[in-house]
Order: C-alpha cells, then sequence, then structure tokens
C-alpha cells in the first residue's frame, strides 16, 4: 500500500501540472484546450529526435520545452484567432471543435509517420529507500522537476506584476480592461506557458515510462479530469486534486486493474461536478 501511495503522488504531481496549464488557459480566456495531450507528445518527439541527432539529454530537454513554448505561440496565432472573437459559451464550443480537430490531425500524423516510437529518458543509479519503499531514481527525479516547475509557477502567479495581472484576468476581465491590462495578451503568455508545462510532464513522464505517439488523448483526458475536480483557474486546486487522484489512480490499478482505475476518476469528477461544481478550490460563480 505505501508504494502505491508513493507511486500515486508522483503521478499526481504530473497530473497536477498537467490541469494547471490547462486550467489557466480556460480560467484566463474561456477556450478548452483539447489538443493539449498532442502538445506534449510532440515536445516529446522533438526531445527523442533531438537526442538522435547527437544532442545532449539537457540541450534536447531545452530544446523540447522551447517546442512546447511554441506550439502554444502558433495556436494563439492561427487557430484560436476566430475562437476569441466569440464570448461565453459559443467560445468554448468553437475552441473545443476547433482544437479537438487540431488533436486529431496530429494523432494521425503521429501514428501514421511514427507509430512505434516513444521517449524514454533513464536515470541512472539504483533504487533509493524511501520510508521502506524503493523508489526508483526516476521517478524521484521527475518528482522533484516537476514540484520545482509548480514553485516556479507559484512564484509568478503571485510574486510577479505579470502575474498578478494574469490573475487578476482570471478573476475579473473587465475590471482586468478597465485597469490597462490587456486580457488578450495574457492569454497568449499563458498559451505559451502551458505549452512549457505540457513538455516539462512529458519529459517528467518519460523518466518514468515511455511516453509513445498514441499518449496524447489520454494525457488530454487525465488533465481535463483533474482539473474539473481541483477547480477551473485554480492551479492550487490543481496540484491538490493532482494528488488526490494519482494516489487513488494508484492504488486502484494495483489492486483492481488500469481499466477500472480510469472509471473510477470519471466517477469522481462527475461526483464533484454534482456536489461541487466549482471545484475542490473552484470560485463560485
Amino acid at each position: 500500500m505505501t508504494a502505491s501511495i508513493l507511486d500515486g503522488i508522483v503521478l499526481g504531481f504530473q497530473f497536477g501540472l498537467l490541469a494547471a496549464g490547462l486550467t489557466l488557459v480556460y480560467g484566463l480566456g474561456g477556450v478548452l484546450h483539447l489538443a493539449y495531450g498532442q502538445m506534449a507528445v510532440i515536445s516529446a518527439m522533438v526531445v527523442l529526435f533531438t537526442l538522435d541527432a547527437g544532442v545532449p539529454v539537457v540541450p534536447a530537454v531545452g530544446i523540447g520545452l522551447v517546442a512546447g513554448g511554441l506550439l502554444g505561440l502558433i495556436l494563439d496565432l492561427t487557430i484560436l484567432r476566430p475562437v476569441y472573437r466569440l464570448q461565453g459559451e459559443a467560445r468554448v464550443l468553437l475552441s473545443l471543435l476547433l482544437t479537438l480537430g487540431v488533436a486529431f490531425v496530429v494523432d494521425g500524423f503521429l501514428n501514421w509517420r511514427y507509430p512505434l516510437v516513444g521517449l524514454s529518458l533513464h536515470v541512472g543509479g539504483g533504487p533509493v529507500d524511501l520510508f521502506g519503499v524503493p523508489m526508483r531514481r526516476g521517478s524521484l527525479v521527475a518528482s522533484g522537476i516537476t514540484l520545482a516547475s509548480f514553485l516556479t509557477l507559484f512564484g509568478f502567479l503571485r510574486g510577479t506584476a505579470l502575474g498578478r495581472a494574469v490573475r487578476s484576468v482570471i478573476e475579473d476581465e473587465e475590471g482586468a480592461r478597465l485597469v490597462g491590462i490587456d486580457p488578450r495578451r495574457m492569454l497568449r503568455i499563458i498559451l505559451v506557458m502551458s505549452g512549457v508545462l505540457a513538455a516539462i510532464v512529458a519529459v517528467t513522464r518519460s523518466m518514468v515510462a515511455p511516453v509513445t505517439v498514441t499518449a496524447g488523448f489520454s494525457i488530454t483526458v487525465f488533465a481535463l479530469i483533474v482539473t474539473v475536480v481541483g477547480g477551473l483557474g485554480s492551479v492550487s486546486g490543481a496540484l491538490l486534486a493532482g494528488i488526490i487522484l494519482g494516489v487513488v489512480n494508484s492504488i486502484a490499478a494495483s489492486y483492481i486493474g488500469t481499466f477500472l482505475s480510469l472509471i473510477i476518476l470519471l466517477a469522481a469528477a462527475a461526483l464533484t461536478i454534482v456536489l461541487r461544481p466549482a471545484g475542490l478550490l473552484g470560485v463560485r460563480e
């Protein structure tokens, strides 16, 4: 049981970081980004191909992070432009349809062109004893990177003028506009940042298990579940929900099977919608 809990916490950090990018994009601009998993997969493939070209690991990972940010910027400048002209439910629906279309195109191309390709980063060294449980070094390194990314994100949102501008748009877009903050610019910054976060998740996940070209939709589904449970627009909620659902998923997968564990996560999301529509730490409207 202890091993399952520790594995769940490792997975939960990654779930939470995934959901943080997705929830900020939706909370800031009302954009439902269903190509999020494909951004992570493309970033992983960039790292893999860069490594195959002979580039050392650290620069290759850096190139992958830049690729993730560029993907967010490209989406902002192209496919999402007509979305910004709409408001409310129309914006959500159009963003859902367009990004879902992008996801299908990317997924189809990668499965056709690179069907057997996957990123797997090996972290050397033997297991480390933690609370009497031998943990792989890859899991510990991945958790450290993910936690550091969360702390950096919290520091950006709470400790910088730009981060506070982002939070003000999430809380009151019209009020932020009246004091001179450009919501479109903030959304562009968050889309770039969400791409980098997706790349970080892909890299850290590859230290634990291979990230294949087929992983895009499962990544998006997990991100959506954690976002719903944690609360839209809440980074703290994403972290809390990620850890809780990561532990639940790990324990369920160990004792009843992977397929049923996904059903349990979906049931948790449905129950949250019924009992607390705003999520664990979301703001009630």
